[in-house]
């Protein structure tokens, strides 16, 4: 029984690394124990509304999949981050890097928008498990109460990023959630 438990579970480790996309950029400034700070360069998200996950998802992953102006795929990136914005929640695939502003295909959906996200410094808590509302707003608050604590000026709405796939080990996930911060360096 062991070692089909053990088989299962290599499978399933084997599975999440074949299905492993390009992961945004960034270089970590500084750690401390609990979070990081980072900077990002200026990117390009496809963005939308959403009134749940699955249906902001399937948007996002039509216009990578080529139904866009120019019926161009799209090779999916991580993290996949969702926010808060104007009182409604939306969700972001990141555009990979050999796209900028005058070659990224235009979406055909009306519902749907490639935005460029301005660069910065961002604090980033990660953490392991199922990217429910609970186990993301427990990491939201840790990380809320410390940057108040180190005197760290938050300037956005919580961003919350999952970066594996639904079969992915619940403990073998990243997630994380992230701020926007002001900072002097």
């Amino acid at each position: 029984m062991k070692k089909i438990l053990s088989i299962y579970i290599l499978s399933l480790i084997a599975v999440s690394s074949v299905m492993a996309a390009d992961e945004v950029k960034y270089t970590t400034v500084s750690k401390s124990k609990l979070y990081e700070i980072r900077k990002y360069p200026d990117r390009l998200v496809v963005e939308t509304e959403t009134s749940d996950q699955n249906s902001g998802f399937k948007k996002l992953f039509k216009y990578i999949s080529g139904n866009n102006k120019d019926k161009k795929e799209i090779k999916m990136t991580t993290p996949v981050t969702q926010t808060e914005k104007n009182g409604n929640m939306t969700m972001q695939f990141y555009i990979p890097t050999e796209f900028n502003e005058n070659n990224v295909p235009n979406p055909n959906n009306s519902e749907v928008k490639v935005l460029n996200v301005k660069g910065g410094f961002y604090a980033a808590i990660v953490y392991s498990g199922r990217a429910s509302d609970g186990n993301y707003n427990k990491h939201k608050n840790m990380l809320e109460d410390q940057l108040k604590k180190d005197k760290i000026s938050i300037i956005s709405k919580p961003i919350r990023a999952t970066y594996n796939n639904p079969f992915t080990l619940p403990m073998l996930r990243r997630n994380e959630v992230i701020f926007k911060i002001e900072t002097n360096t």
